[in-house]
C-alpha cells in the first residue's frame, strides 16, 4: 500500500510540510492542463484531485454545472444540500467535489465502484481516469465480479428486454421491439459489451441521470466520456466491479482521509458499516498507528456525503484528558473481543 512517510503522517518538519504543499500546488496545475478527468497517480498516498468551487451562471442547474466538472447527481447533490438542483440562483457559489481516494483495487483496466457511482480507467503508466456513472437502479443491481470488455459498437440498436416490455405492454404503451440509433435510443451512440452477458458500458439520450440509480443494471456514463472510452479501451480490458461504501486512504501530505458514500439497498445488512469503516482505516496503519479521531469517524459513517474528511486528530485533542468511552450504540464487549489486536486499548477508549 502506498502510505507516506512518518515525517508527513505525524507533521514532523515544516520545511517538509511546506515543500509538500509547494509540489502538491505544481502537480494540480499540472493535472489542469491534462483531459477532463485525467490524474496524475501520486507517487505517494491514494488521493487524487481537488475540491473547488464554482459560480452558478444564469440559465445552469447543478446537473449542467456537474456535468461541466466532471460529477454526477448524487454527487453535486451531497456536496451542495442547501442549493437547489434544477434552479441554483446565479451567482451562487457551489462546491465541486472532485477530490477521490482510490479504491481499493488492483490498478489496472477498469475499476467499478457501485456505491460511489463512479469508474476508473487506469489507462496508461502514471494515469488514472474517473467519471460518474450510472448503475442499476433497485431490483436491477449491477452485478459485482471481474469480467472484460468485447466487442464496440458504434450507433447501437437497442432491443428493449422482455420486462420491460411486459411493463410497457400494461401501461398500453407496448415498445417497438428494436429501437434504432437515434434522439430515443437509450444507448446513446457509443457501447463497450462486457463478458457478462447483458451488461455493457454505454452512453445515454438522458444525460440528466447520470450519477444515479437510474438503470437496469448497465453502466451508464455521460456521452462524451463513453465517446473518449470507447475510442481508447481496448477490446479484453479488465473491468473489476467492485462496491466500497467507505474508503480511507493517506494524501501525499500526509493527511489520512476517509469517504463514505450511501450503502447501497441490496448490500444493506451484509457487514457492520462502523466495523468495517474501522476495519478498512486500519488497513491504512503502517507500523505506527496514527492519533485517529474515533468519533469524526462515527460522523462520516452515518451521515456518508462523498466529502473527503481527515480523520487525524489535531494538537488539542491529542493533548486533552481522555473522556469516558462512550461504546453504547457503536460496539457491545462481544464486537470489541472479536476484533481485540485490531486496535489499542487507547484507541478503544478514544471510541
Amino acid at each position: 500500500m502506498n502510505i507516506p512517510t512518518l515525517a508527513k503522517r505525524y507533521g514532523f518538519g515544516a520545511a517538509l510540510l511546506g515543500l509538500a504543499a509547494l509540489l502538491a500546488t505544481s502537480a494540480i496545475a499540472e493535472e489542469r492542463q491534462l483531459p477532463r478527468g485525467h490524474f496524475f497517480l501520486p507517487e505517494e498516498g491514494n488521493v487524487i484531485g481537488e475540491i473547488y468551487t464554482t459560480t452558478v451562471e444564469e440559465g445552469d442547474t447543478l446537473i449542467d454545472i456537474g456535468r461541466r466538472h466532471n460529477a454526477g447527481y448524487e454527487e453535486m447533490r451531497m456536496a451542495n444540500p442547501d442549493v437547489s438542483i434544477w434552479a441554483p440562483c446565479p451567482g451562487t457559489e457551489v462546491v465541486i467535489p472532485a477530490k477521490h481516494i482510490l479504491p481499493d483495487a488492483p490498478r489496472e483496466g477498469i475499476v467499478v465502484n457501485l456505491s460511489e457511482l463512479r469508474l476508473y480507467y487506469y489507462s496508461r503508466p502514471g494515469i488514472v481516469e474517473t467519471y460518474p456513472i450510472s448503475i442499476g437502479r433497485d431490483g436491477f443491481a449491477t452485478p459485482v465480479g471481474v469480467t472484460r470488455t468485447t466487442i464496440k459498437v458504434k450507433d447501437p440498436h437497442w432491443s428493449p428486454p422482455r420486462s420491460m416490455r411486459e411493463e410497457a405492454a400494461a401501461r398500453g404503451e407496448p415498445p417497438p421491439a428494436v429501437v434504432p440509433p437515434g434522439p430515443d435510443n437509450p444507448l446513446g451512440r457509443h457501447a463497450i459489451l462486457l463478458g457478462l452477458p447483458s451488461y455493457l458500458i454505454h452512453g445515454t439520450n438522458r444525460p440528466e441521470g447520470v450519477g444515479m440509480r437510474a438503470s437496469r443494471g448497465c453502466i451508464r456514463m455521460y456521452p462524451e466520456d463513453i465517446e473518449s472510452l470507447y475510442e481508447r479501451v481496448p477490446s479484453g480490458t479488465q473491468v473489476n466491479i467492485i462496491d466500497q461504501p467507505f474508503k480511507a486512504a493517506w494524501s501525499a501530505d500526509g493527511i489520512l482521509y476517509a469517504q463514505s458514500f450511501p450503502q447501497l439497498e441490496e448490500n444493506q445488512g451484509n457487514f457492520e458499516p462502523i466495523i468495517n469503516a474501522m476495519e478498512v482505516v486500519a488497513s491504512t496503519f503502517g507500523e505506527t498507528h496514527p492519533p485517529i479521531d474515533y468519533a469524526q469517524l462515527r460522523r462520516v459513517v452515518e451521515q456518508p456525503n462523498g466529502m473527503l474528511v481527515s480523520l487525524l486528530q489535531v494538537a488539542e485533542e491529542e493533548t486533552a484528558p481522555a473522556a469516558e468511552p462512550q461504546l453504547e450504540g457503536l460496539f457491545n464487549e462481544l464486537e470489541i473481543s472479536q476484533h481485540h489486536g485490531l486496535f489499542s486499548e487507547l484507541e478503544v477508549s478514544q471510541l
